[in-house]
Parts: C-alpha cells; sequence; structure tokens
C-alpha cells in the first residue's frame, strides 16, 4: 500500500524537476539576503525607511529596540496563510522562505557598523541592493513583503487599484515616518523607495527588454521582409478587418529587444509613414524562434 502511495506522489511531482527546485530555493535565498544587506547596511543604520510592511517594521523597531526581524517575521505571517488560499502552495512556501531568510539576516547584521554614514551614498546603494533582492525573490516566485497580497484583497472591496492602493499605503508609511525620524528622512525614504523600484523592474525584465509591436500597413509585405532581412526578426502575418471600412488588413506581429524599437520605427517611416505602429513592453518571452538571426 505505501509502495503504492510512493508511486503516486512520484508521479505527482514528476513535472518539477530537483534542479529547478534548487535554483529556486538559491535564488530566493540570495535575494532575501541582498535586501537584509541593503536595509541594516545602509537604510536602517541610517534611519531611512523602505514601503510596505517592511517599513511598517522599521518604525515599530525603533519605537521599542526590538530587533528588525522579528517585526518582519511576525507582520507577514498572516500573509503568508492568505496566499496560501488565495494564490498557492508553491507561492506561499516561497514567500515563507525569503521572509524566514530575511528575518535571519536583518538580526545576523544588526550590530555590524554600516558601510556609509552618508545619506545620499545610503539611499542610492541601499535602494540599488534591497531593489535587486527583491527583484530577484519576485523573478524566482516568491515575494519578501505582503503589502501586495493585501493590495489584492482591498482591490476586491475598495474603488482603487492594486498600484493605487500600494502607493497610497506608502504615503501613509513616509507620513508617518516624518513624524518619527524627520522630514528629511521621510524624502531620502522617497527616494530610495524610488530607486528600488525602478531595480526590480530591471531585475524582473531585465537590462535587454524585449517590447512586443503590432504594424497595420498597406505596404505589410515590404515592412515584414525588411524587419526581417536588417533586424534579424521573425514577423508573423495575421488576419484583420477595419470596423469603419470593412477592408481586409495584414496585421504585423514581431518581438523586439528595447535597443531595437528605434530602429523598427525608421524602418516603417521609410517604407510607409502612414502605417500604424503599437508598442508595448513584455516581461518574458519563450518558446518559437525569438532568437535573433544572422543578418549577412
Amino acid at each position: 500500500m505505501n509502495t503504492l502511495n510512493d508511486q503516486a506522489l512520484q508521479k505527482k511531482h514528476k513535472g518539477l524537476p530537483k534542479t529547478k527546485l534548487a535554483t529556486r530555493i538559491f535564488f530566493i535565498v540570495l535575494g532575501a539576503v541582498l535586501m537584509g544587506v541593503g536595509l541594516e547596511e545602509f537604510l536602517v543604520p541610517n534611519k531611512i525607511l523602505d514601503g510596505g510592511i517592511v517599513g511598517i517594521s522599521i518604525i515599530l523597531s525603533h519605537l521599542t529596540g526590538f530587533r528588525l526581524g522579528i517585526f518582519i517575521f511576525l507582520l507577514n505571517i498572516p500573509f503568508f496563510f492568505i496566499g496560501y488560499k488565495q494564490i498557492g502552495k508553491t507561492f506561499s512556501l516561497s514567500t515563507l522562505l525569503g521572509i524566514l531568510v530575511l528575518s535571519i539576516t536583518t538580526s545576523l547584521l544588526h550590530d555590524l557598523p554600516s558601510l556609509t554614514d552618508d545619506l545620499l551614498l545610503a539611499t542610492v546603494f541601499g535602494g540599488i541592493t534591497l531593489g535587486a533582492g527583491v527583484g530577484i525573490v519576485i523573478r524566482y516566485g516568491g515575494s519578501l513583503d505582503g503589502t501586495e497580497i493585501m493590495a489584492i484583497l482591498a482591490n476586491k472591496k475598495l474603488p482603487f487599484s492594486v498600484g493605487e492602493f500600494i502607493m497610497f499605503f506608502n504615503i501613509f508609511i513616509f507620513s508617518v515616518a516624518g513624524f518619527v525620524f524627520g522630514w528629511d528622512r521621510a524624502m531620502y525614504s522617497f527616494i530610495a523607495y524610488f530607486i528600488a523600484f525602478k531595480t526590480i523592474d530591471i531585475v524582473i525584465m531585465g537590462l535587454d527588454e524585449s517590447k512586443s509591436a503590432w504594424i497595420i500597413s498597406d505596404k505589410h509585405q515590404e515592412v515584414g521582409d525588411a524587419i526581417l532581412a536588417r533586424l534579424g526578426r521573425g514577423v508573423t502575418y495575421l488576419k484583420g478587418e477595419g470596423a469603419y471600412t470593412g477592408d481586409d488588413k495584414k496585421v504585423i506581429f514581431c518581438v523586439i529587444t528595447r535597443l531595437e524599437e528605434a530602429k523598427l520605427k525608421s524602418i516603417i517611416e521609410e517604407i510607409d509613414n502612414s502605417a500604424f505602429l503599437a508598442v508595448a513592453s513584455i516581461s518574458e518571452v519563450r518558446g518559437g524562434r525569438f532568437k535573433k538571426r544572422d543578418i549577412h
């Protein structure tokens, strides 16, 4: 009976390779450690805050004298259970691992001297280090702050988007920081948060961000051939119909990098200046033939 159960469990989890699991654990631990370094070696010693639950934890740690890691762990525990029910087991366990490592890291680094006392340097490098850590954890399926889960739940009952809720929540935290640490520290905290936010985007999307391009042109064949020949990117022709005229249209779809966007626009303007072009950012590209072809 036990043998049958073991075989069933092995079959159920066959799709989760050990190497992939080990990679996820490694990068979640790495990201959590980086965030801990950003907090304890740059931001916290200089009384600069992060946003979200971590920001509240920093304020409570300052007011009570207890270690930052204790508050980070305790305040995020409810969101672990909420995430388990609302989002799934894998996300919740990844989040729990990240928060646990973050709490331990901040506790171990608490008594070490900060790397700099310069407020500007602490703000910039603290924001970059923290953002890199958070971005790595998000990229590998976890989270280090329960604010987003709280925002998702609030979005169902309040007339605000997830992004708006997080923004209002952080404005409240930085306002409280102004009374606790001084308004100059609150402003530095906002700068650090903005730097971290941009760093997270870079880590998740990469420096070589992908973009999707949709082109409608009467010279679709010419434009498609030029993209293939001059950019080395494959294109797909889709069938469309004008809602007003009822005319059949060919829609060109292709995926390019951020650095190729200007060249794509130049190609289209050169061939058909009246063509319609829409470009959007893509967080991830998989499969197909996205790899750039050699241009001779």
